[in-house]
């Protein structure tokens, strides 16, 4: 790839003439080519340019390098590469990813900015290199800015999105997880100047409280998704800003917030109609009771990742069933109470025939084949987590893939303890029990 980057006009394919009079340069007209090569992806677009020089001008055209994805050569992609591809596509880029290119650092980045004013979405997802200086680069030069995803960025700063706040006033949807060096200082800065944020991901920024959820609550009324992942200072208090401030919120990850109780949940029913996606895997505090209010507001749900909310029972189940006809994906791995009474309901729900999808059983110990009986209506379902489920059989699940032929079941069967020695005096203990 590297090679095809740096030197596209050196090698010639035997199978084409190097004459640029060939008959399909007489044939087609230099703008219907042009438009062929647009479709083309990069490796195939520097192929062609080792044709002939008719095919080179053409195929390195500007026009044809308007979304450019190099993670697949993420290995081999170094800085001088970036400034290459920006100084040949120019104003025309509007989409480059990046994603993975550790080669790649704040001088490269400085050049492409000043080149590509245009571009609309840049992935930099573990472009660990970059500091603040990169965006600082964007804010002078990329106004038009709208996505950037600077992931696992570790050196970014408040610094970065305080320049992103200054320059990049379009921006949309920004991704700064695992930068846990930025504290509310710098969502306030943020958030001041891109108050059209619609996409906000802050998974593993581990020093932002509830102040920095108030800032976003008082200045971000089009977002749409929210991840706080492990965010593990969010309180009741920041959410339920987020609740009131953001009323189209369709996508909340609040997955560790162990802090948050039911009063999130309330929240969220009150405020949030458009719900769809709800995260809170391990946010033991939560109950049937804040998941009724809910289920009873929030009927566009989607996907729920209750993994560990461990106080749930089959009420939340009976619930959902009712007035979440649209859900797909739910999660209830370690919800110990969950029985088969339960999953009868959600068998028997509006969801059950044409939407239920996947469903996560794991470590669910009241759970056994009766649970499957009841999902062979589920006629959409395609995934179903049974590990540490000790009372589901072979058997049960033979019957479901009876009803379900293509259904994948993810279950373990721990081995058979082998029975005593006859006549022996050696005590009933398993191997494990003697290892241990």
């Amino acid at each position: 790839m590297r090679r095809e980057m740096n030197g596209v006009t050196k090698g010639r394919f035997e199978m084409f003439s190097n004459n640029d009079e060939a008959v399909i340069n007489k044939k087609l007209p230099k703008e219907l080519l042009l438009r062929i090569f647009s479709f083309l992806d990069v490796v195939t677009l520097c192929r062609c340019a080792q044709v002939s020089r008719a095919w080179n001008v053409l195929a390195l055209d500007g026009s044809n390098w308007q979304r450019i994805d190099l993670f697949d050569f993420q290995r081999d992609i170094e800085g001088r590469v970036v400034e290459n591809i920006s100084k040949r596509c120019g104003g025309f880029l509007r989409k480059l990813s990046l994603r993975g290119c550790l080669g790649v650092g704040d001088n490269a980045l400085r050049i492409f900015a000043q080149n590509c004013r245009n571009i609309e979405v840049l992935n930099l997802n573990g472009c660990t290199k970059i500091t603040d200086t990169t965006c600082t680069s964007l804010s002078k030069f990329c106004s038009k800015l709208r996505h950037l995803d600077l992931a696992s960025c570790t050196s970014i700063t408040n610094l970065s999105l305080k320049a992103l706040s200054e320059g990049c006033p379009l921006l949309e949807q920004l991704n700064i997880s695992w930068c846990d060096q930025v504290t509310k200082d710098g969502i306030q800065a943020l958030v001041r100047g891109c108050g059209g944020l619609k996409a906000l991901f802050l998974k593993g920024c581990t020093q932002l409280e509830d102040e920095a959820l108030k800032y976003i609550g008082a200045h971000c009324p089009e977002l749409v998704t929210l991840n706080l992942q492990t965010c593990l200072q969010i309180t009741d208090d920041g959410l339920i800003t987020i609740c009131r401030g953001c009323h189209k919120l369709q996508s909340l990850c609040a997955s560790g917030c162990s802090n948050i109780t039911d009063a999130i949940l309330n929240a969220l029913g009150q405020n949030c109609p458009r719900l769809r996606i709800l995260e809170v895997a391990r946010c033991s505090q939560l109950t049937d009771v804040g998941f009724t209010t809910l289920a009873k507001n929030c009927h566009e749900l989607e996907k729920m990742d209750l993994e560990e909310c461990v106080q749930i029972t089959d009420s939340t189940l009976i619930q959902l069933s009712i007035y979440c006809p649209r859900l797909q994906v739910l999660s209830l791995s370690h919800c110990e109470l969950i029985t088969d009474d339960g999953i009868r309901h959600l068998g028997n729900g509006a969801c059950a025939h044409d939407r239920l999808e996947v469903i996560e059983l794991d470590n669910c110990p009241l759970i056994t084949d009766a649970s499957l009986e009841h999902l062979k209506s589920c006629h959409s379902l395609e995934r179903i987590e049974l590990y540490d489920c000790q009372q589901i059989t072979r058997a049960g699940i033979k019957r479901l893939r009876t009803h379900l032929p293509n259904i994948k079941v993810h279950a373990y069967f721990a081995p058979v303890t082998p029975p005593p020695s006859v006549g022996g005096s050696r005590q009933r203990f398993c191997r494990c029990c003697i290892i241990l």
